[in-house]
């Protein structure tokens, strides 16, 4: 059965962030530092998805997905990190599982998307290799409560984006500054996904993936320099990423000037690198690389694509890009990439209701049609895709740009938190019910 579904983030929807005993994780400390998410925006509230659950399955339910990938707050289970749960936090999730199953939705958990709970970041985050340990000792707990009705888990979302903005650029929670120096956070993590898939198989569970976001990279030129600072980034964004757990090593760095990623010790890459169930794959747009014009302690910079049309975010939409990137995982990795599942692929779009209400997103509709061709494209070339995610579910909290990007099928006016399916929603629905696969 091919899997249709929707994907969310615990911060960007639950709010309740002091309900029930919940601790405060990176995000919540970081969105109400002065000047770090645009228009002062934090997650108190964002959908009030904690309270609202059963109206957001109800949608699901309507719109024919059968699976949703939702995230667990680590903080709502275990507010200080590590030690003491917080039943009340299982008890929610347990609540929305049982809605899901209801509703012959399937459950696809993610255990970290970003909201590190704030007690293990003072103790240094994902730079202190002992992190990787809690999110293990996290994994099991939930699964233990869980595993039974989910029967696919995601170990980590998008570690390159959390090392990179979290770490090295600073622009999201944690807000450090550390550039180059951030890479043992991308070894913690994936040392962390790694000893997380063997809690959750411990405990019973039946799939266990990683999602990573990846883009086809593409040299401005043909010129050795701009070859060069391609594979340089490609190494990166989606090979540093993608080579420990698929072939239980780390790519060259010495493009960096590093001659060893940094963290690691014995044994660590067999624990990365044990079989996944599958690769959950995040896409947005394609990225063009060229060497850099003069020093900047990097050998790449973005050289921008041009002459396609672009998202509310400024984002190039490049549907094709999703077949070259699923197509060159299959070339590059050969059987040992394990089945595909795009776990996230959408689009932010203005999304301003018309005078009768209606949200005519008819830019939303093109992306995700014309995306979803690429998917099947990608199938009829020999990828073994599972599954498709619409990101997202809801309007919700868009990291540092607040709530001024939307990219949900469902209309949130935050004020009221009135929910407005748009015309995507109702699209997606015809789509669904007219084909069971791409």
């Amino acid at each position: 059965m091919f899997l249709w579904g929707t994907a969310t983030a615990s911060y960007q929807i639950e709010g309740a962030v002091a309900d029930d005993g919940r601790g405060l994780s990176i995000w919540d400390t970081f969105a109400h530092e002065p000047g770090k998410v645009k228009d002062g925006h934090t997650g108190d509230m964002a959908c009030d998805h904690y309270h609202r659950w059963s109206e957001d399955v109800m949608l699901m339910a309507a719109l024919g997905v059968n699976s949703y990938r939702f995230s667990i707050s680590w903080p709502r289970i275990l507010p200080a990190g590590r030690g003491a749960v917080n039943q009340a936090g299982l008890d929610f999730y347990d609540r929305l599982v049982d809605g899901l199953c209801a509703q012959g939705i399937v459950p696809a958990a993610t255990l970290f998307h970003w909201d590190l709970p704030q007690a293990l970041e003072d103790e240094g985050g994902w730079l202190a290799r002992d992190t990787a340990s809690r999110l293990a000792d996290y994994a099991g707990v939930v699964a233990a409560r869980l595993a039974d009705r989910v029967p696919i888990w995601i170990t980590l979302n998008e570690p390159f984006v959390h090392m990179v903005f979290g770490y090295a650029l600073g622009t999201h929670a944690p807000g450090r500054t550390l550039f180059l120096d951030a890479l043992p956070v991308a070894h913690h993590q994936l040392l962390g996904h790694g000893l997380a898939a063997q809690a959750l198989r411990a405990h019973g569970a039946q799939r266990v993936l990683v999602t990573n976001n990846l883009t086809p990279v593409r040299p401005a030129s043909s010129s050795t320099g701009d070859l060069r600072a391609a594979d340089a980034y490609d190494t990166l964004h989606n090979r540093l990423f993608n080579d420990p757990v698929l072939l239980g090593r780390y790519p060259d760095l010495s493009a960096f000037g590093v001659d060893a990623m940094p963290a690691v010790r014995d044994g660590d890459l067999a624990v990365i690198a044990q079989p996944l169930d599958g690769l959950g794959v995040n896409y947005y747009n394609p990225t063009r690389i060229r060497a850099p014009g003069e020093p900047m302690g990097l050998p790449f910079e973005d050289a921008g694509i041009t002459g396609h049309p672009t998202t509310a975010f400024g984002w190039p939409v490049v549907p094709d890009g999703l077949r070259e990137l699923l197509t060159g995982l299959k070339a590059r990795y050969g059987d040992a990439l394990p089945p595909v599942y795009v776990t996230e692929n959408g689009c932010s779009q203005p999304d301003i209701p018309g005078p009768d209400g209606v949200i005519d997103d008819q830019d939303r509709i093109a992306f995700l049609d014309a995306h979803i061709q690429a998917v099947g494209a990608a199938m009829s070339e020999g990828v073994d895709v599972r599954g498709y995610y619409v990101w997202s579910l809801l309007d919700n909290f868009e990291w540092a740009e607040g709530y001024t990007q939307r990219f949900g099928l469902v209309h949130v006016d935050f004020p009221t938190q009135k929910r407005t399916p748009k015309a995507s929603y109702h699209w997606l629905r015809t789509r669904i019910t007219t084909s069971p696969t791409p």
